[in-house]
């Protein structure tokens, strides 16, 4: 095949860019010499329009409501039975596994569910309401100090071993910080427990009363982990893609993602959502009244969880939650007004030629919250939650960067638009 090129004219000089190929019909100009042949750099806010990596991990497709992992969809991870060990397997290690190393995968989560104890201890430390992403990300960053030989990752096994300690590990982090937050004695997990299931007995369980763990439940956080798991370039898989390419090992890396994670504009959307649909309940407007608001620009009402960055279509996230709902509610019998107003909103909203013409479908965030809710999950750790699910998308992400031998440190160029030559005044002679 003939390299395709595209012409970039600047005054009377004309420059052929190649073209690369995606595998789906992708397209992109190579600007990678741009400045080193001739100068110049593109400026592009917030790298809204620019790929800075290749990758085999997920692709997406916004206008059609498409996504997949390693080119399986979405929707076929849901059933017959949802299960986020497999799914993280396939995202860090780039295949579906087979039984046996599915069942040596799972034995290497077990083998390392516990926290040393010295890490275990400096909960003890932290202020009794500390935020429990403040808690993960720190503690993330903590067992490098006690994991020192997964530093380098000289070796395929020293990997393997490095996932099973920070995908196990992490998890009891997470429960921990939220019995850390309520004053609870620590649960330790229990090894004949299956990932979700035990993340929920350690969240849960007392010591008089062992939580249970019905199977509607841990199917729904199993789904839940795996909608979240990876999402191609996002703000936190961006970031530990930048810290992991200064060769920052995978604990330092994973925890700059948390950090990201954290803002309210990445990992905290379904806490707003929830907010939202609590103020509505509260507030008494009707859904109708609150889509008028979210129409009126001079009105401050914001409608969260409708509208996405990438998808221009129906978030397939979200149309696996709202089924999802659907099973949970119906297996708890325990109906919430919450659910019943976001139903009407979207009703209304996919019927309202504003929200049509605008492209504003349900995303993820609409209805995570109100499953999470329905698990007994308090919205402070919605984010933990997500964490949780995204860490193998992070892990592959940083593998399959670190793989690559053409990689260079991350290093973005900038447009400067401060002074031009100014010179230092001393202090006494400033006015």
């Amino acid at each position: 095949m003939n390299q395709e090129y595209a012409k970039l004219i600047i005054g009377d000089k004309t420059i052929e860019l190649p073209v690369l190929n995606g595998t789906e019909g992708g397209k992109a100009v190579d600007i990678s010499r741009l400045y080193e042949e001739h100068g110049l750099t593109t400026f592009d806010s917030s790298l809204a329009n620019t790929a800075f990596c290749k990758s085999t991990i997920t692709y997406i497709d916004g206008d059609e409501g498409i996504l997949r992992y390693h080119g399986i969809p979405i929707e076929q991870f849901d059933r017959p039975k949802p299960n986020f060990v497999e799914v993280a397997y396939l995202l860090i290690f780039g295949k579906l596994p087979t039984t046996n190393e599915l069942a040596d995968f799972r034995t290497r989560l077990t083998d390392n569910e516990l926290l040393h104890e010295g890490i275990r201890r400096q909960f003890n430390d932290l202020p009794p309401k500390s935020p429990p992403m403040a808690i993960l990300s720190a503690m993330l960053s903590q067992l490098a100090c006690y994991h020192e030989k997964f530093l380098p990752l000289g070796d395929d096994e020293l990997f393997v071993e490095a996932v099973a300690r920070l995908v196990s590990k992490a998890r009891t982090i997470a429960a921990y910080s939220y019995r850390r937050s309520q004053g609870l004695p620590f649960t330790y997990p229990d090894p004949n427990m299956r990932y979700c299931a035990n993340f929920l007995h350690m969240m849960f369980s007392i010591p008089h009363l062992q939580y249970t763990v019905s199977e509607a439940v841990e199917d729904a956080l199993n789904l839940v982990l795996i909608l979240h798991a990876d999402h191609e370039q996002n703000c936190s898989t961006a970031t530990v893609r930048v810290v992991g390419s200064a060769r920052a090992n995978l604990f330092a890396s994973c925890a700059a993602g948390v950090s990201a994670l954290w803002g309210p504009l990445h990992g905290g959307a379904n806490v707003e959502v929830m907010r939202m649909l609590e103020g509505i309940h509260v507030g008494g407007m009707t859904p109708e009244d609150c889509l008028e608001a979210a129409k009126d620009k001079a009105n401050p009402f914001r409608l969260y969880g409708f509208g996405h960055r990438v998808y221009k279509n129906y978030d397939p996230r979200a149309k696996i939650l709202r089924a999802a709902c659907d099973r949970v509610f119906a297996a708890l019998k325990t109906p919430d007004p919450l659910l019943d107003i976001a139903r009407k909103l979207e009703e209304i909203a996919l019927a309202d030629p504003y929200f049509i013409d605008r492209k504003l479908y349900p995303n993820v965030d609409f209805y995570s919250g109100i499953l999470l809710r329905a698990m007994g999950i308090p919205t402070n750790m919605f984010t933990v939650v997500f964490a949780l699910g995204r860490l193998p998308g992070w892990i592959s992400q940083w593998k399959e960067q670190h793989d690559d031998a053409g990689q260079r440190i991350i290093r973005p160029r900038q447009l400067y638009t401060g002074n031009n030559l100014t010179h230092y005044v001393p202090i006494e002679d400033r006015e």
